[in-house]
């Protein structure tokens, strides 16, 4: 019975020394997205003329 004690324990502990890495990554930066925002700039134009047609399709059903 006493094991069961001593794994619990382990496991408590292996589960906070997890959780303490994660927040050092997430506040260091390591799960900032640098890629989406360089990519976003060579598709802004296809944005604006699909958001432009769903206007457009708007403008008419409501006419």
């Amino acid at each position: 019975m006493s094991v069961i004690y001593i794994l619990i324990t382990i496991s408590i502990v292996v589960a906070i020394g997890f959780l303490i890495a994660f927040i050092k990554a997430v506040k260091s930066g390591q799960y900032d997205d640098d890629y989406t925002p360089s990519v976003r700039m060579l598709f802004d134009d296809e944005l604006k003329k699909s958001s432009e047609k769903t206007i457009k399709v708007e403008k008419q059903k409501t006419i």
